[in-house]
């Protein structure tokens, strides 16, 4: 099957429990068909969370697209028991994590657009501005956005899943399978990191997003 580009990913379609658990039948089943419908429900969820992570539109693309086409042959063993969005997100997320091993670079803010189309803000934090702040709110994600991007690519994984995606410690654990207490000292050593970088922009909104 084609895994559409950036410019022209569909919009995500809703799917039922009901029905994401016959489509996963389906593709067990050898229906290849099946595919799409997961694609059409997850492509630009995944794409998200991998481009946090790898910082880069393109890899991003790949690492979600490379997950999907590994999923006929690899559906076997997600257990179907369980909610099938964390099997696929670790995938995601793993993959990503290796691409931003592969290739550490720095990304402008403005340089490089959403996964979906949408410009990088609509991905990133909407804190509340005061009048009063140095900076607004394209600034304050500029720095944020910069000051992500110099955290080692294990680190970035952590802080992204926490802070981008809101998961807990036992998701992020879970769909990385690492311990928690492995999740709580990376996300506790860019915690530290990111308090030291964004020093000079803090305010009470970053400061609460960030949990210090």
């Amino acid at each position: 099957m084609e895994f559409s580009r950036s410019d022209s990913l569909p919009l995500t379609r809703p799917m039922t429990a009901d029905a994401e658990s016959a489509a996963l039948t389906r593709l067990r089943q050898g229906d290849l068909a099946a595919l799409d419908l997961l694609v059409l429900r997850y492509q630009v969820e995944a794409t998200r969370a991998a481009y946090l992570i790898t910082r880069d539109r393109a890899a991003a693309e790949d690492a979600a697209q490379t997950v999907f086409v590994r999923l006929p042959d690899r559906i076997h063993q997600y257990d179907p028991r369980r909610p099938f969005a964390p099997y696929l997100f670790r995938s995601v997320i793993n993959e990503a994590l290796k691409s931003a091993q592969r290739r550490e670079r720095s990304v402008s803010l403005h340089a490089e657009r959403a996964a979906d189309g949408q410009t990088l803000e609509d991905l990133l934090p909407d804190w509340d501005s005061d009048p009063a702040d140095a900076f607004d709110q394209d600034e304050l994600r500029r720095v944020v956005w910069e000051a992500m991007g110099k955290l080692p690519p294990k680190q970035r994984a952590v802080a992204a899943m926490r802070f981008y995606l809101e998961w807990s410690e036992a998701e992020i654990a879970q769909s990385l399978a690492i311990p928690v207490g492995t999740v709580k000292w990376r996300l506790h050593a860019a915690r530290a990191r990111l308090q030291t970088l964004l020093a000079p922009f803090m305010n009470a909104a970053l400061a609460t997003w960030l949990g210090v």
